[in-house]
Formats: structure tokens, C-alpha cells, sequence
């Protein structure tokens, strides 16, 4: 081996005093798809179909012309009745005629309904059936807002008629959930006033249901993100409902959370400020998967922040339930917890001490040796991330204690190139810190014996040239033979028949490290 070639390979480690800040920011931006990925458990959107109407088989009597006629009416029982027919009609299960009823100029009639403050009934009816309307797809929703809607929905969250408030929170979360643009004109007609005050000890379950998923909705969606300056009047609700026995209640209030998390450091403070977090741990440890799914997300999210921000998930326990969540029997959520471990292993070292004590790594390598593709990758992340930020003693932990050589290198053997580029990263900062502790060729001839050059030496044909380039380089470095003397010069001894380092730093331990 050349002296050039080492100095290279030296100025190339990654000392344990990296930024840990980009190594997160790094890592979070290569798993974005990640906290992307929409949830089927969620619906943004949802109409309002009642149990009696389904009960009750027999046809709406009018014809719409016949609705529309009475709607307009002058008689305020005709108006009522053909409301009802019209809120009846588009609560139907299967194909509402939202398009049907839009054409016939039914939506500027119900938002002229909602006004009349002294007709409750007529007023819930027209809201139900804007509601349904809006439960529909992006253009049937936007003919609801483009009617000057919101507004008038906003002002109803003061009704007398808890029924009536409660329907136009239901209205406003659909609107909300329809995108950005749609979210944020619900939030720019100061919806967050009108919905603080409906959430105490005596709100109704069902309506503190609807409230909660509406909270939800303001949260969603990002490029942009909603006003924070307006969400985060939210968070002191949200954490407190984390306490709620409600399965949906804590649904929502986890996915709200989540999507507060999903963004820059100073929003993960705003909610590690409102106490969530030890809430939030403790919710991974429910049964039910609608609750822990988010609160593993918003877990997640929360330690892909500084290194303080992290230590509040670690205080709080979350390791251990982590360790759990990786023996799911449910293979994203052995994904998502590998997720979460590999941002905690791109800190700092106490906090992979804090990932080592609590048993991880030998979860990690059953992921890598069993686990479905797409959490290995999540666990490799992990193991380079350690090799990136830990100590020699943690690294060489991984090899001696852990066994996690082996699977971390039949990895190489993956179709998906970033997967390969991981793992030679890894590898390749294993490898240089070895050598600084002197053994070298240990090591390089337990990854001969585990297949790992004959990987290396495939993947240099590879068509990927960042895969191609790392494989070369680490053949190239530390798997040549053209330094024989240097080469016998690191050969390890054997001490009371075991192969030992030979360990010429004087930070080695004392002993050296043995495989």
C-alpha cells in the first residue's frame, strides 16, 4: 500500500467530531419519501351519510328541477323541504350527484341558507349538503370556496346550535384537507379562534372527534407549509389531547403533530416545548396501529433535529419501545423504527452509547439478515451512520459483539444503487478506522471469507458510477497487494489464540480489539 494512498484514505475518514447537524439533514433528505407516504387509515376528506338515510330505503320524492324549484321558493316550508331533499340526495353511499346539483345552481342557494340566522334547520341542512359537495373532488370543492363559503362557516363555529357548529367544523376539514391553497384560505379566515373555544370538558366526543381531524388538516401539506405563527396556537391543544382514552382523537391528534415535525428544527422545538414528546413515546407502546403509526412518525421526525432535541426522545425511553417496534410483526413499522434509530445514530456518541445499551444493534442485524428490503435499507443507514459518527470502541462493537458484518456486507448484493452506496460508505469508514488502530488485514480477511470481495469486485462493473467508483477505491486501498511489507507489518498476532490488532496508537484500549 502506498503512501500516497494512505495519506488519501486519512484525509478522507470521517472523524468523530463531524457535524452531526448535516449529517442528520443529509439523512433526512435522502428518506423524505419516507414521512412522505400518505396513510390509508386517513381520510382527509369525509361525507356525511346518516344512519337513518340508509335505514330508510325509499327515494328523495322531487326531481332536481323539482328541488331546485322549492329551494327557491318564497315559502320558508318549501325552502325546507327541498333543502332536505337536496342534502338527502348527495348523502347518498354510492355516486352522489354532486355535479348534477352544482350545475343546477343548488351551491350559492345553500351558502344564502346558512345566513338566515333564523332558520337553524333550514341553516344545518344547507350546511350538510355543502359539506358533502365539498367532500367531493378538487373542482366540486373549489366551487364551494370560489361561493365565499368558508367565511360563513367560520362565523357558524358561534352558533347556540352545537349540531349546527359541529357540521361546519366538519364543512371547514374538508375544505382544509382539499390542499395548500385551500388549507390556508381556512386559516386566513381565522378558524383557529373559532375552534379553541368549542375544546373543553364538556365538548361532545363526536364533535371533539371532527374538531381534532379538522386541527389535522390545518397541519397537512407542505410547499408551502401552513402560517406558523397560526399552527403553533395548536400545539398546547394537541399535546393535551395526547392524554385522551379516544382511539380517533388520538389519531388525528398524532398526524397533526407529525406534520408539525416534518419541517425545520425550530418547529420540532415548538412541540418539544409543548411536552408531546414523553406523551408521544408512551403512545408507541398502544396496540393499536392507527395511534402508533403516527406517533412513530412524529417520533421520528423529531429526532432528524439537533442533538438536544433527540436527547428529549432518548430521556423519555424511547429506545427501549423502539428495540420492541423492530420485532413488529408489520414491515413498515420495522421500517419506520429503523428510520428513527438510523437519525439517533447520526449524532453524537452518547446517544449511539444510549442506541448500543439498549440492546438495538442486535435487532438491526436481525433486520439486515431477515428483514424486508426496504427496512434493511433503513437498518444499513443505521450501521453507517455509526461508523460515520461513533467511537472506535462503538465501531468495533458492531463487528465483535454484534455480528453485524456479515449482513451489512450482503447487502452489496441489492438492485437499488443507493442501497450499495451506503453500505460501501460504511464499509469504507469501517475500514479506515481499522487501519488507524492497525488491523487491517483482520479485517480485510473476514470480508474475503464473508464474500465481500468477490461483491466488491462485481460491483466495479456496475452501471452506476458513484457504485462503481466507491467499490474501486476500497479494493483499491485495502484489498492490493502490491505493499506485501507494509501489509506483514499490520498482520494482527495471535494472543491466547485469538487474532488480535496490532494497536500502535496509544488511544487503542488497553488489549487491543479482537474479533
Amino acid at each position: 500500500m502506498s503512501k500516497a494512498n494512505s495519506n488519501t484514505r486519512q484525509g478522507s475518514y470521517k472523524s468523530n467530531n463531524i457535524n452531526t447537524e448535516d449529517s442528520r439533514m443529509r439523512r433526512r433528505k435522502l428518506t423524505i419519501e419516507l414521512r412522505k407516504s400518505k396513510r390509508e387509515e386517513q381520510m382527509f376528506k369525509r361525507r356525511n351519510i346518516n344512519d337513518e338515510d340508509l335505514n330508510d330505503q325509499s327515494p328523495v320524492e322531487l326531481s332536481v328541477d323539482e328541488i331546485v324549484a322549492a329551494m327557491n321558493s318564497e315559502d320558508q316550508e318549501r325552502q325546507f323541504l327541498g333543502m332536505q331533499s337536496a342534502r338527502k340526495m348527495l348523502s347518498r353511499e354510492h355516486d352522489p350527484p354532486i355535479d348534477l346539483m352544482i350545475g343546477h345552481g343548488i351551491v350559492p342557494v345553500c351558502i344564502r341558507f346558512l345566513q338566515n340566522t333564523t332558520n337553524t334547520p333550514l341553516q344545518f341542512e344547507a350546511a350538510w349538503a355543502l359539506t358533502n359537495i365539498a367532500s367531493g373532488t378538487l373542482d366540486q370543492t373549489r366551487c364551494v370556496i370560489e361561493h365565499n363559503a368558508v367565511p360563513h362557516f367560520v362565523a357558524l363555529l358561534q352558533s347556540k346550535s352545537i349540531n349546527l357548529a359541529e357540521q361546519a367544523v366538519w364543512a371547514l376539514g374538508n375544505i382544509a384537507g382539499d390542499g395548500v391553497a385551500a388549507r390556508d384560505i381556512v386559516i386566513h379566515h381565522n378558524v383557529i379562534d373559532g375552534i379553541l373555544p368549542l375544546i373543553n370538558n364538556e365538548t361532545p366526543l363526536s364533535f371533539l372527534r371532527n374538531i381534532v381531524w379538522l386541527m389535522s388538516n390545518l397541519c397537512h401539506n407542505k410547499n408551502p407549509s401552513p402560517p406558523f405563527e397560526q399552527v403553533r396556537r395548536l400545539l398546547p391543544v394537541l399535546s393535551q389531547l395526547l392524554l385522551s382514552q379516544d382511539i380517533q382523537v388520538l389519531t388525528d391528534a398524532c398526524w397533526a403533530l407529525s406534520y408539525i415535525t416534518d419541517d425545520d428544527n425550530s418547529k420540532i422545538q415548538a412541540v418539544v416545548d409543548s411536552d408531546a414528546v414523553p406523551r408521544l413515546v408512551k403512545l408507541l407502546q398502544m396496540e393499536e396501529p392507527s395511534v402508533f403509526v403516527p406517533a412513530l412518525r412524529s417520533v421520528g421526525n423529531i429526532v432528524t433535529g439537533t442533538d438536544q432535541q433527540t436527547d428529549v426522545v432518548i430521556a423519555a425511553e424511547g429506545l427501549p419501545i423502539l428495540g420492541l417496534l423492530l420485532q413488529h410483526n408489520k414491515s413498515h413499522i420495522i421500517k419506520e423504527a429503523a428510520w428513527t434509530v438510523s437519525n439517533i445514530t447520526a449524532g453524537n456518541q452518547n446517544q449511539i452509547q444510549a442506541v448500543i445499551q439498549a440492546g438495538i444493534f442486535e435487532q438491526l442485524r436481525h433486520v439486515l439478515e431477515k428483514g424486508d428490503f426496504e427496512a434493511q435499507k433503513e437498518a444499513a443507514w443505521a450501521v453507517t451512520n455509526t461508523t460515520t459518527s461513533g467511537t472506535p470502541e462503538q465501531i468495533v462493537d458492531l463487528i465483535e459483539k454484534n455480528k453485524i458484518l456479515k449482513p451489512f456486507i450482503d447487502l452489496l448484493d441489492a438492485q437499488d444503487p443507493r442501497t450499495i452506496v451506503v453500505v460501501l460508505t460504511g464499509l469504507s469508514n469501517l475500514l479506515a478506522l481499522i487501519e488507524k488502530l492497525g488491523g487491517t488485514d483482520n479485517l480485510c480477511l473476514m470480508v474475503e471469507e464473508m464474500g465481500g470481495m468477490k461483491k466488491l469486485e462485481s460491483l466495479q462493473k456496475h452501471e452506476n458510477e458513484e457504485v462503481y467508483k466507491k467499490a474501486y477505491a476500497i479494493i483499491d486501498a485495502y484489498f492490493s497487494n502490491s505493499d506485501d511489507e507494509v501489509e506483514q507489518e499490520l498482520a494482527p498476532q495471535e494472543v491466547n489464540g485469538a487474532q488480535e490488532f496490532n494497536a500502535t496508537q496509544p488511544k487503542d484500549p488497553e488489549g487491543g480489539f479482537t474479533f
